[in-house]
């Protein structure tokens, strides 16, 4: 199966065994939801895949790709890039640090963190760090807050845009409960602010913006129902929403508190126009029926976030609930950094399984991979361009180490299939786990290149040298 882009563009590859997701795994039967090619080849051009298959197939098909135009790995296996369906850039600076409780923790290090944003300097470098962990980890698109300034938000698309990832990200609203040099001084202009940043960065190359009321204790009602109603106004051009929703039991007391006329949390953002098919909500691991039904004919995606979930003592989620048949919502994988520890999407595969298994269930190798990648991709709604290796997708790309040290290796000696060995590898989690990312066919990140991380514009001077 080919794609026809620009012909008088040059042809590039990527020579290995190939894993990629078709179908979801908890609806069809797993069995039938991938395609593993042992020695595959993915042909791209203009930054998309234009063919895909087995090596003795597709090369025939493309006699102008010559040798020194295809990456070769022999102890890999390519996968789309990791999706990180929620995370905070601007909670880098303070990734591992302590907290009795999720308000506490808000309180102690992340309000006062937050604050350093205003500078933009500051903001410049932490994006730098951010895009640079997130790429060594395999992570081409993610969801991610900034924070109240307009500098954080120019900062993290600015360097998104020197990398060409496709991200979301937006200017955070919160005129309440936090510290006045963090909180939004009127309600109107921080929309008219959000609307401004919509306008310079939805669209603009891979960016796209989302409306992000933080939660709903740190927003007047004043300012939910106009961030409801920018989204709504925006809705027709993928404008996303993204919230936290039902992450901690004493979170939940204080928006009952705030909202007491509200049935539930989620009746919260209902009521002020918040949900939608592009609308995320992190964590949810406190969910009522009632609100499972109505995230579900709402069309909202969910982030599970096991590793902040875990660290923070919150709830644990409860992807069985979500996967009910009836009233299916879909979910994909967040990193939740800094109350996630790691940047690693490939590491939360592994707290995942252990939070189903605390409540008696599993979660297999196949499910867990999907979720990282076309999960993740559906959740965003962006199945038909990124999270699978197909004709006419984006070409974003990881390459998986499957000998990252001696002992990794010798231990996969024991496992048969894929599944099992990638299972291995998300519950063990060892360094150098990733030797490449691509991002729209760019190499953008090397494990064994002198200069590891490179921009795009710096690849086309690399590759001339």
């Amino acid at each position: 199966m080919t794609s026809h882009t620009n012909d008088k563009s040059p042809l590039s590859g990527v020579r290995g065994r190939i894993l990629s997701f078709k179908s979801n795994p908890f609806v069809d039967a797993p069995e039938d939801c991938y395609d593993y090619f042992p020695d595959g080849l993915v042909v791209m051009r203009d930054g998309r895949i234009v063919d895909v298959g087995e090596y003795a197939d597709v090369a025939p098909r493309h006699e102008s790709l010559s040798a020194d135009a295809i990456d070769r790995y022999e102890d890999a296996l390519i996968m789309p890039g990791f999706i990180d369906c929620h995370t905070h850039y601007v909670q880098s600076p303070m990734i591992g640090s302590f907290g009795d409780t999720l308000l506490d923790w808000l309180n102690q290090y992340t309000f006062p963190n937050e604050i350093r944003f205003a500078d933009k300097d500051f903001a410049d470098n932490a994006a730098r760090m951010f895009f640079r962990q997130i790429l060594s980890q395999g992570t081409t698109t993610a969801n991610v807050f900034a924070t109240t300034y307009a500098s954080s938000v120019d900062a993290f698309f600015e360097e998104s845009e020197r990398y060409g990832t496709r991200m979301i990200c937006g200017k955070v609203l919160q005129d309440r409960n936090l510290p006045d040099a963090l909180r939004d001084k009127d309600a109107d202009e921080s929309i008219a602010l959000s609307e401004s940043l919509l306008e310079k960065w939805h669209g603009r190359g891979r960016q796209l913006y989302a409306v992000i009321p933080r939660f709903a204790p740190t927003s007047t009602p004043r300012q939910l129902q106009l961030a409801g109603e920018l989204y709504r106004r925006y809705a027709d051009k993928g404008v996303y929403m993204h919230t936290h929703l039902d992450e901690a039991e004493n979170e939940i007391e204080w928006v009952m508190s705030l909202f007491p006329d509200a049935s539930n949390y989620t009746d919260v953002y209902d009521h002020f126009g918040l949900l939608g098919e592009h609308s995320i909500m992190a964590h949810c691991c406190i969910v009522r029926e009632e609100e499972w039904q109505r995230l579900h004919a709402t069309g909202c995606g969910v982030a599970h976030c096991p590793s902040s979930n875990m660290f923070l003592g919150d709830g644990e989620f409860k992807y069985w609930e979500a996967k009910k048949s009836d009233r299916q919502v879909n979910v994909g994988i967040g990193t939740d950094v800094g109350g996630g520890t790691n940047f690693s999407v490939f590491r939360q595969l592994g707290d995942a399984y252990k939070v189903a298994m605390l409540r008696g269930k599993s979660l297999d190798a196949i499910r867990s991979f999907y979720l990282a990648t076309r999960g993740g991709a559906e959740t965003l709604r962006f199945a038909d361009r990124i999270g699978s290796l197909l004709p006419g997708y984006e070409a974003d790309m990881t390459v998986i180490n499957l000998r990252p040290s001696e002992f990794i290796e010798w231990r996969l000696n024991f496992s048969d299939s894929i599944f099992d060995k990638l299972f291995v590898l998300m519950t063990l989690s060892p360094d150098n786990l990733i030797r490449a990312t691509y991002v729209s066919g760019n190499k953008v990140y090397d494990s064994l290149r002198p200069h590891k991380f490179l921009y795009a514009s710096e690849i086309r001077h690399y590759n001339h040298l």
